[in-house]
């Protein structure tokens, strides 16, 4: 499906990079699984079809397993509420003032 880019610079979290990207209800809890063990996704935000926000999960580097099963059990119940689901991850860039593509 489709993917979005764009740039941002936030004082708390230097430059940031936002994607989204649009799946299918089975393909979800895979994706979001894959983008948890990133290291660069700092926050993740599942929207529906309308484009409102029905789950936002915050990433901190070095999550445990422990943390992740249950997050993924709580997106796999979403999952099955729709069937298409648009994924925006907000990705760290590298330090502040460090040119990003």
């Amino acid at each position: 499906m489709g993917a979005t880019d764009r740039a941002e610079t936030t004082a708390e979290t230097g430059p940031t990079r936002r994607e989204t990207t649009q799946v299918r209800g089975e393909a979800l809890v895979a994706q979001v699984k894959d983008l948890l063990h990133e290291g660069t996704v700092r926050r993740l935000i599942v929207k529906n079809d309308d484009g409102h926000t029905v789950m936002e999960i915050p990433v901190v580097a070095g999550v445990v397993a422990a943390v992740v099963a249950p997050v993924l059990t709580a997106v796999g119940a979403v999952a099955a509420l729709a069937n298409h689901w648009k994924i925006e991850v907000e990705r760290t860039t590298g330090q502040p003032g460090e040119k990003t593509d």
